[in-house]
This record gives C-alpha cells, sequence and structure tokens, in this order.
C-alpha cells in the first residue's frame, strides 16, 4: 500500500490521540498501548446520498455492529446528492461536535482529502469505507468492494447478453454517478480493461454522469437511445444509475432487447432480473463494510489493535437469472 510507513507512524499517534480522547490510560498490563474504557466513544459516519438504499443498506451494518459494540452512531450525510459540495459542510458540522471516529465515504477523493486532514488534526480517527482519498496515510483502515473486478465481471455479462464474436462490432455505453469518485473510477477500468482484452469489437461510445440521481440517469439513456440507435449495452455502474436505466427502457418498451448490467442489488432492480430487464447484477456488501470498518475503530481504541489489513477488499457476487431465488434473497440490500 502507497505510503504504508507513513501510515504506521500515524497509527501510532492515533493511539496516543485515542487514549486522550476516550479517557484511558495504559496500565502495566496494558503493554499493547490500548486499553478498554467506559468511557463513551461516538462514531460519526458520512455518506453522499443517504437516501441511496446501498448507503441504506450499509446504515442497518453499522447500527448492528455499534449496538453490539456499545457505541454512538451518528449518521449523517446529504439526502440526496452526491458531491463534494454537500458533503463537505456535513463534515464540518460533526467535527464540531468532536467525535472520536469519523467513517467516511468522500465522494471526491482530492476534495475531500482536506476534510479528512482536519480530523486526523483535532485527534479524530479516520476510516474509508467504499471510496478514499487520495493520500490513505493517516486513515486506519480502507474497506471497500473489488471495483475493478466488479467492472471485468460487467463486461464479461454484457458481452454474453450481446452475443459478441470475434469480428463483430458493438456499441456500449457506460453510466456514472462521478467522474472522480474511487468507486467509479475502479468500475470502469476494470470494465475498459476487459472489454480491450477479451472483446475488442464493443466500442464503448459514450459515458454520462447522473450524480446519484436515477431521474438524470434515465434522461442519459433517452440521450444514448437517440444518438445511438444501434446500442448494443449499458454499463450502470452504480444502483441509482441501474434504476435511471431500468426505467428508460421500460419506458420504450427495449427491457431485455438492449443489454442491462447494473451495479449493486437493490431490491427493485434485483426483481428485474427475471423479468429480463436486468441481464446481471453485480453486488456489493454495504452492511459487511459498516461493520467492519466500526469494529476496527472500535479494537484499535479499546485494545490498541490495529487492523492486519491497512486495506480490505470485499468480494463481489454477479447476479442474474441463473441465480437462486435464495440467493438473491441473501445479496439483495435491506433498506433501513
Amino acid at each position: 500500500m502507497k505510503n504504508s510507513h507513513r501510515l504506521i507512524g500515524a497509527v501510532g499517534a492515533f493511539a496516543a490521540l485515542a487514549l486522550v480522547a476516550t479517557g484511558c490510560s495504559a496500565t502495566s498490563d496494558d503493554s499493547a498501548g490500548g486499553g478498554a474504557t467506559d468511557e463513551e466513544i461516538t462514531i460519526a459516519f458520512v455518506m453522499g446520498a443517504e437516501a441511496d438504499p446501498f448507503f441504506q443498506a450499509m446504515k442497518v451494518g453499522a447500527e448492528e455492529e455499534a449496538a453490539a459494540q456499545g457505541v454512538t452512531l451518528v449518521w449523517q450525510g446529504d439526502p440526496s446528492n452526491y458531491s463534494a459540495e454537500t458533503q463537505i459542510p456535513i463534515v464540518d458540522a460533526v467535527l464540531a461536535n468532536q467525535p472520536t471516529a469519523l467513517v467516511l465515504i468522500p465522494t471526491d477523493p482530492v476534495a475531500l482529502q482536506a476534510s479528512v486532514d482536519k480530523a486526523v488534526a483535532a485527534g479524530v480517527i479516520v476510516a474509508n469505507v467504499d471510496t478514499r482519498v487520495d493520500d490513505l496515510s493517516d486513515v486506519l483502515t480502507f474497506i471497500t468492494g473489488d471495483n475493478a473486478d466488479g467492472g471485468a465481471k460487467a463486461a464479461d455479462a454484457l458481452a454474453a447478453k450481446i452475443g459478441y464474436e470475434d469480428g463483430g462490432s458493438y456499441e456500449v455505453v457506460v453510466g456514472l454517478t462521478s467522474a472522480t469518485a474511487t468507486t467509479n473510477v475502479g468500475r470502469l477500468d476494470g470494465f475498459t480493461a476487459q472489454v480491450e482484452a477479451e472483446y475488442p469489437g464493443i466500442s464503448i461510445v459514450d459515458v454520462a454522469y447522473s450524480e446519484s440521481n436515477p431521474e438524470k440517469a434515465a434522461t442519459n439513456v433517452n440521450n444514448w437511445l437517440t444518438k445511438f440507435p444501434g446500442l448494443d449495452g449499458i454499463f450502470a455502474i452504480d444502483g441509482t444509475n441501474g434504476s435511471g436505466a431500468a426505467a428508460a427502457l421500460e419506458a420504450k418498451g427495449l427491457a431485455g432487447t438492449i443489454g442491462l448490467v447494473g451495479y449493486d442489488a437493490y431490491p427493485d432492480n434485483v426483481a428485474k432480473i427475471k423479468s429480463g430487464i436486468f441481464t446481471a447484477l453485480v453486488a456489493q456488501d454495504p452492511a459487511a463494510e459498516a461493520r467492519l470498518a466500526i469494529k476496527s475503530i472500535v479494537e484499535f481504541i479499546r485494545d490498541g489493535k490495529t487492523p492486519t489489513e491497512a486495506e480490505v477488499v470485499i468480494p463481489n457476487v454477479v447476479l442474474d437469472e441463473n441465480t437462486s431465488a435464495g440467493d438473491l434473497a441473501k445479496y439483495t440490500y435491506v433498506a433501513n
């Protein structure tokens, strides 16, 4: 991992700050440098577009783990906008209340770097989940799904749907939420690399951004249908883009005609696999990401235990028409 030697130093600093923030002191029986404390631990959890079912599923995991650990969870995010402009003031507001730790899902790796630096300077322990800032040197842990792998699997599923054959020519488009969010970048990179390596006849003819707004995603799809009348497939890189794309194709009577591979197991989108609207969905485990972030923070504060791996990647699962009903239910996101 980049700057891992700096992370070790930062963790040492975090340990000292954690002792002060939680009121605990090392003893001769507590040589690890952590130590349990009866003082309250408050963890602020800040995401973008709070109403997004992905983040609602993450909230379920966060609340469960916070309750299990006996810590206070402060859940904050803009209701619907996924942008640095709306997220930064929210981070500032939660930091003003001096939480013990901050779990941040940065909407932009550069714009939110200053927020991480501000938190660390104030003695707040920071974790990144799902997305990350550019410099993780002072971040305790980063937990995410395997985005490049998910993009590659999406390319495979879309190629199968459109009946890819060597020598053929095919047009596909990609709907994203953000040009800079690290999840979107990783998935697009994985998708593009797999297309170039395995399906050279597929051309990615356009990309467009929705800012986590399904209505805007639907408008993007309608524009593509006009601009590319021979369109073969769509990769909707997250759940809101998937919802918008599905709505646009259904409205045009094109469900099942144009390949649609989405990301995230929103309940409504999972139900549309069997009806043929979605070719496949790449499912993540947002609840597990949240639980692990909170568990890692609490173990660090109470016991001085640092994560074995500073960056944790959780595997994806592809859901399609061959997925059993049991597995569809298992991986569908549960909203709060």
